[in-house]
């Protein structure tokens, strides 16, 4: 009876073992993780220009390569076909400065002149980034934060 039971618990150790190496290769390939993502947006007054300012915390295992973001009207032409990975591939990174073990804390900022703002549409905007992990993954959150345009 020990014998069987030396038997089960090998056998149980080897499949759990087996778990624990596919967990942590997996884990080893998740997209980074974006969290406390904000917008702010500052109109332009008289001579004082405006500006928008984004920020977000990212997180990856194996650190970060870039993040690149864009703001865009709802009411977008391509607000009906979602954004994806080669459309904001083209687009302007964030500054991104450590934050702790595999994150960092990014931000773009850019500034909204008067004629800037006088012909941007009116509404709600969103904040579509595009985190990629030195490792290649990546994650896209095409609605990240939002703001109005008034």
């Amino acid at each position: 009876m020990s014998r069987r039971i030396a038997l089960s618990v090998a056998a149980g150790v080897v499949v759990l073992g087996g778990a624990g190496a596919f967990a942590l290769a997996y884990a080893g390939e998740q997209p980074p993780s974006l969290a406390h993502s904000t917008a702010r947006y500052t109109a332009p007054e008289g001579d004082r220009d405006g500006s928008l300012t984004f920020t977000t915390d990212v997180t990856s295992s194996s650190g970060i390569k870039n993040v690149k973001v864009l703001a865009w009207p709802q009411n977008a032409s391509f607000a009906k076909k979602e954004l994806t990975v080669e459309d904001m591939a083209a687009v302007e990174s964030a500054i991104c400065t450590p934050s702790g073990e595999d994150a960092a804390r990014c931000t773009y900022t850019v500034k909204v002149t008067g004629s800037d703002a006088e012909s941007s549409p009116r509404g709600v905007w969103h904040v579509a980034v595009l985190a990629t992990a030195k490792d290649g993954t990546t994650n896209l959150d095409t609605k990240a934060a939002g703001f109005t345009i008034g």
